[in-house]
């Protein structure tokens, strides 16, 4: 895993150039409402790939590089909670969504999951400002900039009248074993352009006491 969180010192944080010769993440070409039915528990997640930095040994200013990270790579054999929130540096996931779970990280991990990953339609440079700004030390952020994941999960929304935003990801929060869907908390009233966005039910507190009810 070179996925890593954001913590103070920017050397540990992902992030990079892209080589044309691999990439192989296409753009989107449907609208975000033919993306949100929401996938289900059992289903298996997307096969897509992250474009991600991650640090390299260098004297450049900008001693980073581009890293192709797939989900295969990051949940394949693995038991993993994912949550995913309209954007970087928006109040709610900058006050309580993202603090909530960095908080519970150690609680969560202790309860048979891998990793926490915290993912957001936004480009792999905001995700690392994000979590320089937030000061993460242990969730991982996953940068879904075409929103490849997030459609393939049936969560893509718009918040245009009200918040400006393009194409973004629904709140929800999963945990996803071996690819697949074991739980999915989906917050209410998933509909494009719309006005409130709730956050009941995708919170760190939660997903632990799921958790602890199925903790052998």
């Amino acid at each position: 895993m070179t996925l890593t969180a954001p913590k103070k010192s920017p050397s540990k944080i992902p992030v990079g150039r892209p080589t044309a010769a691999k990439r192989s993440v296409t753009a989107p070409t449907s609208s975000p409402s033919s993306h949100s039915t929401p996938i289900t528990v059992g289903s298996t997640i997307p096969s897509i790939t992250f474009v991600t930095r991650t640090r390299i040994e260098s004297t450049d200013q900008n001693p980073f590089d581009w890293k192709d990270l797939t989900t295969a790579s990051l949940f394949g054999g693995k038991r993993c909670v994912i949550f995913s929130l309209p954007g970087a540096f928006t109040p709610t996931c900058s006050n309580t969504h993202l603090p909530g779970y960095e908080k519970a990280y150690e609680e969560i991990k202790g309860m048979g999951v891998d990793e926490v990953y915290c993912l957001s339609v936004n480009d792999a440079f905001v995700m690392r400002q994000w979590g320089l700004s937030q000061g993460l030390e242990e969730v991982k952020l996953l940068p879904d900039g075409a929103a490849l994941f997030t459609r393939g999960m049936g969560m893509s929304a718009t918040w245009t009248s009200s918040r400006g935003f393009g194409e973004r990801s629904w709140r929800y929060s999963a945990v996803i074993d071996d690819c697949k869907v074991e739980k999915l908390f989906v917050e209410p009233g998933f509909v494009q352009d719309s006005d409130p966005d709730p956050f009941e039910v995708s919170d760190a507190n939660t997903m632990v006491e799921y958790l602890k009810s199925v903790k052998k």
